[in-house]
């Protein structure tokens, strides 16, 4: 459905990544892991992005999408967005999602690629689902990784779900891990990995790098979901 709305809130969630929120229509209904398109305007024409929704179904004051800020013509419009101003949302979109279909799955993202994910988990959460959820999560230093208070906090609320950050330029006060997300820190983190179902989300070069992670632990490629952020970062 295309709905014509306006911006509700506007929330930093790391130095280049923000979130924009906008009422939820009573009659837009999404499943966790979904996507929209986001049409905003620059001057005197409009343009149009697909974005996960960082926001879960049931969180049902909002909708919501998180972008990291580029120097693309959208990202710069994106600057000047200020609460009230016009915005087209056309959705629900895809099939990268979750709702307890699986037992036990993992969820690996990378950079913005935590958006659907954070949908996710906060649905999972929010619903008490039975089903166990790994989520390891790899940024370039610990000023990047969104939605960091919110996950551990979740972590904390939910008996079936683990977060794990994973930092490639951590400082001498990281206490977490180090490095990539690779096959060494899957089967320490996920020593059950044979019995997960994966899901994969971020930039090609990561994205691409997670499927051949799968295959060097074992896995077929049935049991690994994609979700390439082409134009999102």
């Amino acid at each position: 459905m295309k709905i014509e709305t306006t911006v509700k809130e506007i929330i930093p969630r790391t130095t280049d990544m923000v979130s924009y929120r906008f009422p939820r229509p009573k009659e837009l209904d999404y499943k966790p892991g979904q996507y929209m398109l986001a049409t905003i305007k620059a001057r005197d024409k409009e343009l149009t992005h697909p974005f996960s929704f960082s926001s879960s179904p049931t969180e049902k004051d909002f909708i919501e999408f998180t972008k990291k800020l580029t120097d693309s013509e959208y990202s710069n419009t994106l600057r000047t967005l200020k609460p009230g101003d016009w915005t087209r949302i056309d959705a629900p979109y895809g099939n990268f999602t979750f709702q307890g279909e699986h037992q036990k799955i993992a969820l690996l993202a990378g950079g913005v690629g935590i958006t659907p994910f954070r949908s996710i988990c906060r649905y999972s959460t929010d619903t008490c689902l039975n089903s166990s959820i790994i989520l390891l999560y790899g940024c370039r230093n610990e000023n990047e990784i969104a939605f960091k208070t919110e996950l551990e906090e979740m972590q904390q609320q939910n008996p079936n779900l683990k977060v794990v950050f994973i930092l490639s330029e951590a400082s001498s006060q990281w206490k977490g891990p180090v490095g990539v997300i690779n096959a060494e820190l899957v089967k320490s983190q996920v020593p059950d990995y044979k019995e997960r179902i994966f899901y994969a989300c971020g930039p090609p070069g990561m994205v691409k790098a997670m499927e051949n992670l799968i295959t060097s632990i074992g896995l077929p490629l049935t049991q690994l979901k994609l979700e390439v952020l082409a134009g999102h970062t």
